[in-house]
């Protein structure tokens, strides 16, 4: 007998690897989009994660989202430090708990992606600029706060369309 685990019976298909490995190329793709920021840290990195919270669920967009933003801070030389991003990285996975949350689970359809972007914009933007405040006290949050608030709309707006848009595919089924 083998001692390698048996990742079906653990829930890790080929499928959901392939899947994860997708979005996270999409979110190394959108990690050079960059939004004017003082730090350069912000991207459209997050909008794979966000698309894939929504369409196959919490973890992969964890995942997903948490990858992205290390891979913008790498393109950008961790301005805030490693530990910050790792910090920022673990508040983007919340970010990606809650659009799900919200957005599929709490309320329904439209009205419920609208919620999400909403909710998940100001709590990435508001929130999680807060970690900048370790670093360089409250002049660096402020001066973030703008950069993080427009990623976390486009990022939010685009995932919500996109899923939105292809819902009902048999390609999510």
């Amino acid at each position: 007998m083998s001692d390698a685990p048996d990742l079906k019976k653990s829930g890790w298909t080929v499928k959901r690897i392939s899947i994860l490995v997708i979005f996270i190329a999409l979110s190394a793709v959108g990690s050079l989009v960059k939004i004017p920021s003082p730090v350069g840290a912000a991207a459209l990195d997050s909008c794979p994660g966000f698309f894939i919270a929504l369409a196959f669920g919490y973890l992969e967009g964890a995942v997903v989202i948490a990858i992205g933003h290390l891979l913008t801070a790498a393109t950008v030389g961790f301005p805030m430090t490693l530990p910050i991003h790792i910090g920022a990285a673990a508040s983007m996975a919340i970010c990606a708990f809650v659009f799900r949350f919200v957005g599929i689970k709490l309320l329904k359809g439209k009205i419920g992606l609208i919620a999400a972007v909403i909710i998940t914009t100001l709590l990435n933007g508001f929130g999680g600029g807060l970690l900048a405040v370790l670093l360089g006290g409250w002049g660096l949050y402020f001066a973030l706060l703008p950069s993080l608030l427009v990623a976390s709309a486009m990022n939010t707006i685009i995932a919500a369309i996109a899923y939105y848009s292809v819902r009902n595919s048999k390609l999510l089924n």
